[in-house]
């Protein structure tokens, strides 16, 4: 009885393996099979051929609208030594997007900035003069216009749904060679390397308040990639390249790009008004490189801040209209949650004025909603008022500055720079940590030789935020962002 009791038992296992067998190969016909010959089962998913990875269906459909953008300077229009007659033009390349049929191309603002004549250059070797629409500093990107129609253009992706680990392929004209194409898989998100200098924005007001949020992926991009295409394995846009980080000026496994969330939003605005109307909160916060050092002074484990600190409310401002104040962490925007100052700004940056956003915040530990409407640049410098008095300003930097000598800015290879040779306790150079002996080469884009020069830019700056780029006596580079308006 035992015996048979086994058997049965033994029985049924054995067709339920049977059973599993069966149910495995027919997944591996319908799906598996399916993969092998070059499908993929969901939107995202590599595609396959024999097993392994197929970027060929990606690369075809980009790159007929990756386009290679040669540029041409004079001496007095790329800002060097006067230009005489009979000297060389000096030229320039870099790379753009066809995003319309009609002519449009998005691209980088440095591989076109201060240029006397674009010239687009497209696969088919089909040659246009391209008119500059608008540019803007504060995110590097430029929008150019081809009289021409019917051309291949990069399909729109959503860089929000971009994750770390994902396969994306960067095309471009990597040191003026024929489209280029390599493969990597996005490393980061959300990324502030401190690389966009803050200056006069394109053909609007100035700007004073880089927006750094890049998708940064080790695919193979050098210089000459610049404003080229980052496209996920559906060869949709997620990003426009911008900028590597190297030690030799080439490709060293980091690369980084405008997300195209952010992109689109600019490049409607330059197409629509021929500049950026960016929408403003008016609050400030540390620099990513900074936050954990300015929280610590705080007394405030970095840990425990899950969002954005603010240190500042500007006067008149939309975050003041609210009821935010200093101390305050954003916690989301709009239901998304945050987990850097990068990804804030870049949230913002896609508001025009007039926009409401939601925002979750904590304060004491208790957490609270508010709908804010942004407002513009213009008119949260005006209700700012006069701002901050040049002795308010020093006060609240706590830090005495001298002119750098000679040798030192020879040894450093130095044409500008200022030395920071006190800080007081309480002050903000104090409070993030800058120590005596640093020196500051760029304050929001402008090089500063004197005391003077740090003095007048301060004061030019003063109800808006400000980037110091500055050599930390370790001779590390550093950039700090800050409000002197709050």
């Amino acid at each position: 009885m035992i015996y048979i009791d086994i058997m049965r038992k033994g029985s049924a296992i054995l067709a339920s393996i049977i059973l599993l067998v069966v149910i495995a190969a027919g997944i591996y016909f319908f799906v598996g099979k399916s993969n092998a010959n070059g499908t993929s089962n969901e939107q995202g998913s590599i595609l396959q051929v024999n097993g392994d990875l197929n970027f060929v269906p990606a690369a075809k459909a980009v790159t007929p609208a990756v386009v290679h953008i040669k540029t041409t300077y004079s001496g007095a229009s790329s800002g060097m030594l006067p230009y005489r007659q009979g000297e060389a033009i000096r030229m320039g390349s870099g790379s753009g997007v066809i995003i319309s049929a009609d002519g449009y191309i998005a691209t980088n603002n440095h591989v076109v900035e201060n240029s006397d004549k674009i010239e687009v250059i497209l696969p088919d070797r089909r040659s246009f003069t391209a008119q500059l629409v608008g540019r803007d500093a504060n995110t590097d990107l430029a929008l150019l216009k081809v009289k021409a129609s019917g051309l291949p253009i990069v399909k729109m992706g959503n860089s929000d749904n971009v994750q770390v680990g994902e396969w994306v392929l960067a095309v471009g004209y990597p040191f003026s060679l024929n489209t280029t194409v390599t493969a990597g898989i996005v490393s980061a998100k959300g990324r502030s390397i401190g690389i966009i200098n803050s200056s006069q924005g394109g053909n609007g007001p100035q700007q004073t308040s880089a927006i750094e949020s890049f998708i940064q992926t080790d695919a193979a991009i050098n210089p000459g990639n610049s404003g080229g295409a980052l496209v996920n394995i559906a060869g949709e846009l997620i990003g426009i390249n911008t900028a590597i980080a190297s030690l030799t000026g080439s490709y060293a496994g980091y690369a980084f790009a405008v997300p195209v969330s952010l992109v689109k939003k600019i490049l409607d605005d330059l197409k629509e008004f021929g500049t950026v109307k960016r929408g403003i909160l008016g609050v400030s916060f540390p620099a990513p490189s900074v936050e954990d050092q300015y929280l610590r002074q705080e007394g405030i484990s970095p840990g425990s801040v899950k969002g954005v600190f603010v240190t500042g409310i500007q006067k008149g401002s939309a975050a003041a209209a609210a009821g935010l104040q200093e101390g305050d962490i954003i916690q989301s925007i709009d239901n998304i949650q945050l987990f850097s100052s990068a990804e804030f700004s870049e949230r913002i940056a896609r508001h025009r004025p007039g926009d409401k956003v939601k925002l979750t915040y904590s304060r004491n530990g208790k957490v609270r909603e508010a709908t804010v409407t942004l407002k513009g640049e213009e008119q949260s410098q005006r209700l700012a008022g006069d701002g901050p008095s040049l002795k308010e300003i020093y006060d609240k930097l706590g830090a005495t500055l001298s002119p750098l000598s000679p040798g030192i800015k020879e040894q450093l290879n130095l044409k500008a720079g200022v030395l920071v040779t006190e800080v007081r306790a309480g002050g903000f150079f104090h409070q993030v940590g800058i120590p005596p002996g640093t020196i500051i080469v760029y304050i929001n884009g402008q090089p500063v030789s004197e005391p003077e020069d740090v003095e007048q830019a301060l004061l030019d700056a003063r109800n808006s935020r400000v980037q110091i780029l500055a050599i930390a006596p370790d001779g590390s580079r550093v950039v700090f962002n800050f409000s002197l308006g709050a």
